[in-house]
């Protein structure tokens, strides 16, 4: 395991490039960050709105784009950017958690985004189905995200095709943000679902598991044909604008209406996170966080981190300290809801969890566990 010699991104992340100076995408990115030319990929971007609301003329929809949401900060700063600074007419599409796991925040937050302004087309997989897919991506991956992921990112482009809006608009970018080798590196997302998550949108998991297509509609993510045959153009927002960093993003978005988190999900080491505006639609994200940590050695701190670092709002010293005390931190409660929701035990748990732990990366130390490469 190595962690970037200058943020805290590890080579253990899936599909992450790394160079052979030990430097991570994003990291060496910043070297030529100067000679970006913003205005350049502003008239870039001005070329990709002219093109929808000329594409969107001859749809019976009314909309030139798609923007796909949670509710959360990034949703909130791209839905009111590309309104009211780029002039499109936008429907908001959501692919909501059932309601036993999304927040009372998280529907706040929603309804804020939409209240602001803007249609929404609100989708709600049944709720048994998609907690049945949750145990399987947990059991079987170690990563209960996996099904829901495919939902929550093939939703909007069957929108899209089956009203014919010609552009989707999504915000960051995963290999600029994180070195993501499963990103693009420029504005086009039409390649996203190929990254280690979604594999191209393949279902076989799930079918081998009992699950029928009828019964899946809204995890099946489109086929590139289908796609290619809509014309269909997917962005990333964040490529094109300076500052769509969270540091921005957060504030911006708490000054719209966005409820943060509070009380006991504010506590850095109960959630193993640095902020309080992240990850506001869900709680069981937290056990995630701290599985990814067990299998990789990073969680939710560390990226965290790594962008402050790279955005100068932190030294390194100060981010090592902040991961080392938060990172893969996770509150028994959230784990026991957890364990709840899918119908399995605290026992099963952790044995689904330890059997992902790579022995690459952990050593055993007395009863505990400890990271063969520390951070440093």
């Amino acid at each position: 395991m190595r962690w970037c010699k200058r943020c805290l991104e590890p080579d253990t992340r899936p599909d992450c490039v790394f160079d052979e100076e030990g430097i991570c995408y994003p990291c060496r990115l910043l070297e030529t960050a100067h000679e970006i030319d913003w205005p350049g990929r502003w008239r870039e971007l001005e070329e990709v709105v002219k093109w929808a609301t000329e594409r969107q003329e001859k749809s019976v929809s009314g909309y030139d784009c798609i923007i796909p949401v949670s509710g959360g900060k990034d949703s909130h700063r791209q839905a009111v950017f590309v309104r009211d600074e780029l002039g499109l007419k936008c429907l908001l599409v959501s692919c909501a958690y059932p309601p036993q796991q999304q927040t009372k925040r998280g529907a706040h937050n929603l309804a804020n985004l939409v209240e602001l302004g803007f249609d929404c087309f609100a989708i709600s997989p049944a709720p048994d189905t998609w907690r049945r897919l949750m145990r399987v991506g947990f059991m079987k991956f170690g990563n209960w995200c996996k099904p829901t992921e495919l939902a929550l990112y093939a939703s909007a482009p069957k929108v899209a095709i089956r009203y014919n809006i010609p552009l989707l608009i999504y915000g960051e970018n995963p290999a600029l943000s994180w070195g993501s080798s499963g990103g693009s590196f420029d504005g086009d997302a039409n390649r996203m679902k190929y990254n280690n998550t979604m594999k191209g949108g393949d279902i076989t998991p799930y079918l081998e598991e009992g699950f029928e297509k009828k019964d899946i509609y809204w995890h099946r993510y489109p086929h590139d044909k289908h796609i290619e045959r809509a014309d269909l153009r997917m962005i990333y927002l964040g490529y094109y604008i300076k500052d769509f960093i969270d540091p921005i993003n957060g504030p911006l978005a708490m000054k719209l209406g966005l409820e943060p988190r509070t009380g006991e999900d504010a506590i850095f080491e109960d959630i193993g996170q640095i902020t309080t505006y992240d990850a506001l639609d869900d709680d069981f994200v937290m056990v995630n966080q701290m599985v990814k940590h067990i299998k990789y050695g990073f969680g939710k701190a560390a990226e965290q981190c790594s962008g402050m670092i790279r955005t100068g709002l932190m030294t390194r010293d100060e981010a090592v300290r902040l991961t080392r005390k938060y990172d893969g931190k996770c509150a028994h409660r959230y784990i026991e809801r957890f364990c709840q929701y899918i119908g399995i035990s605290e026992d099963q748990f952790w044995e689904v969890a330890n059997s992902y732990r790579d022995p690459e990366v952990w050593e055993p130390d007395g009863n505990e566990w400890r990271l063969k490469v520390p951070i440093e």
